[in-house]
């Protein structure tokens, strides 16, 4: 009795000393910022005062807990939800006018007969050419709540007076799935740039698809793909595995383990994978593709994954903003830690990627070292994977950069490329689709010629770019590529850029080799 009674007085004790130190020290911080704010020498923002404290404050926990103010919540929130409201086009700003590259699909502009090419030269009657409108003013302009309205003049190539439009504004969906398609008989290729809300739904649609165009055995390319829902990630990871297999765990000093399992039979348990990855590819992508390897379900191939398996929860804040905090951490199924560390700081945990290329490791299997500590056994087969932060993968693919050149960077790094291809199609689109009346015909006929690549140098030397005879040859080639692959992906849609572009990618290649003769690599991989 007498300890129960110890126990509790000291209970009592340590959460008074608990609550009196927490009220002190938020006194404390309250009296500080009122002290600024009455007697400073100069006027101070105390809310931007404010939100530096508490930015400051989570940068120095970890690298993903954070501080988003009010402004920032919705643009953050939309390219996960999946959707916004607004007009419904893609555009781009060209010689300081807003360029309609095109009219989302089903989507209120296109319903009401904006095409692409189109200019928008006044939204409400306000003149918007040739002011230096920004991408951010033109999205305050357009976007708005679904049921309102915005006027809009249109200058149409060949037709000499302004055309007004009234559109009503409405949802439009943010597609987080780039490509679809079948790279040979029997394989399909899907391209996944984030895990948002509508993820399955775009998933589901282009399986189902491409198994009514004969697809048996799939590509799934997270290359680039920085995450998102983890949620998203247990459901894509589910369609993949047996019932009941442990997808991913998460653990924290105040959240206790919770497992994640498979719990249905899923669309492509039966389906050969092999799944692409590179240094870009974070969060889900690593939930995702660790879990596949893990129960030796499918064959990785690309470069080390990021390596970001930190877990945050999001608290709304009285004033509309919002804390995105870490509350536990990523374990793949063999136990794997996902999360790279970050114990010298959020400064060195930045330049990781950096320090990464300087020592040759995009570019050389060799230079990544795994200690013993850091080898697990996959779950079926046994075989040795590795943790301490990313994924890596089954098959080493370096970085192709024997393209590169400063003169390809800079055409892509100042948006001359870009900026050359909206041009070229402005005139010749209508020329285009005539010609190429479906994209296979495109594909199969069209080439960049000589003609077309000296328009670009004069375009470029135009726009303060020298010509670099020496870059260009090493370059040109790849110049080449994009070139038709942007033209493909401007008169249709990204996947048929990426169709382009695949053609040439050393991961799609292997990855197509890998299926075509499955049982070798089966065996030389999985076993």
């Amino acid at each position: 009795m007498r300890r129960v009674i110890i126990l509790s007085a000291f209970l009592c004790f340590f959460q008074l000393s608990y609550n009196q130190f927490f009220n002190e020290k938020t006194l404390t911080l309250n009296q500080v910022i009122n002290f600024i704010s009455t007697d400073y020498v100069d006027s101070v923002n105390t809310d931007e005062l404010i939100e530096k404290v508490i930015t400051d404050m989570l940068h120095d926990l970890d690298p993903h807990s954070a501080y988003i103010s009010k402004d920032e919540v919705k643009e953050m929130n939309e390219p996960l939800e999946g959707s916004f409201e607004g007009i419904g086009i893609m555009f781009n700003i060209l010689n300081d006018t807003i360029l309609v590259v095109s009219p989302i699909s089903g989507g209120p502009s296109e319903k009401v007969g904006l095409m692409a090419g189109d200019r928008i030269v006044k939204i409400d009657g306000e003149n918007v050419g040739g002011i230096g409108i920004t991408n951010s003013e033109v999205q305050r302009r357009l976007k708005g709540p679904k049921g309102t309205e915005v006027d809009v003049s249109i200058k149409r190539r060949k037709v000499k007076q302004l055309l007004n439009f009234t559109i009503t504004r409405d949802i439009i969906p943010i597609n987080s799935l780039d490509a679809s398609y079948m790279v040979k008989p029997g394989i399909g290729y899907i391209k996944i740039n984030r895990f948002a809300l509508t993820t399955m739904k775009e998933f589901n649609e282009a399986i189902e698809k491409l198994k009514e165009e004969g697809m048996k055995d799939i590509i799934l390319d997270l290359g680039g793909n920085g995450g998102g829902y983890l949620q998203v990630a247990f459901w894509l990871a589910d369609e993949f595995l047996g019932n009941n297999r442990m997808i991913v765990y998460t653990e924290g000093t105040n959240n206790p383990r919770q497992e994640y399992k498979a719990s249905k039979e899923g669309l492509l348990e039966n389906n050969n994978i092999v799944v692409i990855i590179d240094e870009g590819s974070a969060s889900a992508s690593e939930i995702l593709s660790g879990a596949l390897q893990d129960w030796d379900r499918g064959i990785i191939i690309g470069r080390r994954s990021f390596g970001k398996g930190l877990v945050q929860k999001q608290y709304e804040l009285p004033d509309g903003s919002m804390i995105r905090l870490t509350i536990a951490r990523y374990y793949t199924p063999t136990g794997r830690l996902i999360q790279k560390p970050y114990e010298n700081g959020t400064d060195e945990y930045e330049r990781d990627l950096v320090n990464r290329f300087l020592r040759g490791e995009p570019f050389n299997r060799d230079s990544i070292h795994f200690p013993d500590s850091l080898k697990y056994k996959t779950l079926v087969n046994g075989r040795t994977v590795y943790g301490g932060g990313g994924i890596m993968p089954d098959i080493f693919i370096p970085l192709d950069t024997n393209y590169y050149s400063n003169y390809y960077q800079e055409l892509i790094r100042k948006g001359i490329l870009n900026r050359f291809v909206l041009t070229y199609l402005d005139f010749n689109r209508g020329d285009l689709k005539k010609e190429y009346s479906s994209f296979n015909k495109f594909k199969d006929k069209f080439s960049v010629s000589e003609a077309l690549l000296k328009d670009l140098i004069k375009f470029a030397e135009e726009n303060d770019l020298e010509f670099d005879e020496e870059g260009f040859n090493i370059s040109k080639i790849q110049l080449q590529l994009v070139l038709k692959a942007r033209i493909a992906g401007d008169i249709w849609t990204t996947s048929e850029f990426y169709e382009i572009i695949n053609s040439k990618s050393k991961e799609v290649h292997k990855a197509v080799d890998i299926l075509e003769n499955w049982q070798d690599y089966q065996h030389d991989i999985l076993n």
